[in-house]
């Protein structure tokens, strides 16, 4: 039987994508996101085009409360995933002592905590399986400190952090783990994290296919770490270690600045 993937934040974007190109290679799926009229139009257009099951869970995953309520829907209707693809997050740009605490802490539960909760639980019976594959969207961003983002940047690397670990510790069960780290990626982020008119969206990003193809690639073949760009992962490599804290500081912050 072909993988069984479940892709969060299926609705848009790189999860859109990501969903397409499972479904393309013969993959049933389980999507979940907020918007049901979307998950529901992906669902008709794979379907049809490439005979798959298309499993759609509306719902608000964030948080362990949103995570775990999750998991009891795939489980009531008898499913487990073969492959785990976290890719819900959320973002916003702003100062952080001048923006709501609200909103940050919504971003610290679904950048964070849902990510934690799914990979345990679903991690678990994956490691009892023997086999599986995790593919955790991260960021470039995870990499350096970024003001005027302060908290997406943190939870990044977290995602980053995290997904490494987890790789080292569950690789030798039959369960690898991949972080896709790409730079700015053209979706509806942009429009939700309030970042038009930024220096990073003016430059202009990614095409949110090509980055989720190479995600994809990379989380079949087991590898840890896929940063969308040869151009980025080369700066990531060997000048961002070598620049002044400060310098570095300044650099980032004109990025997210209007």
């Amino acid at each position: 039987m072909p993988p069984l993937a479940l892709v969060t934040g299926a609705s848009s974007g790189i999860g859109r994508e990501l969903a397409r190109i499972h479904a393309e290679k013969g993959g049933d799926l389980i999507v979940t996101a907020r918007r049901e009229d979307r998950l529901s139009e992906l669902k008709k257009e794979l379907e049809t085009a490439h005979g798959v099951t298309v499993h759609v869970i509306a719902m608000d995953i964030s948080g362990e409360d949103g995570a775990r309520a999750l998991y009891a829907a795939i489980q009531d209707r008898g499913l487990s995933p073969d492959i785990l693809i976290n890719n819900a997050g959320n973002g916003g740009q702003g100062k952080f002592i001048e923006r709501e605490l609200e909103l940050d802490l919504f971003m610290v539960d679904l950048n964070i905590k849902t990510m934690v909760t799914l990979c345990h639980l679903i991690g678990a019976d994956m490691v009892r399986r023997g086999s599986g594959r995790i593919l955790n969207l991260g960021s470039t961003a995870g990499f350096i400190p970024g003001p005027k983002q302060a908290t997406y940047f943190a939870s990044k690397a977290f995602v980053n952090s995290f997904t490494m670990a987890l790789d080292q510790e569950m690789r030798p069960k039959g369960v690898t783990c991949t972080v896709l780290a790409p730079g700015y990626v053209e979706t509806e982020f942009a429009d939700r994290a309030d970042m038009h008119g930024t220096t990073m969206v003016k430059m202009g990003g990614n095409n949110p296919r090509d980055v989720a193809t190479k995600g994809y690639d990379a989380m079949m073949k087991g590898q840890l770490v896929k940063i969308d760009k040869a151009a980025l992962a080369f700066g990531l490599r060997f000048a961002v270690p070598f620049l002044p804290r400060r310098m570095l500081l300044k650099i980032s912050e004109r990025s997210q600045s209007k």
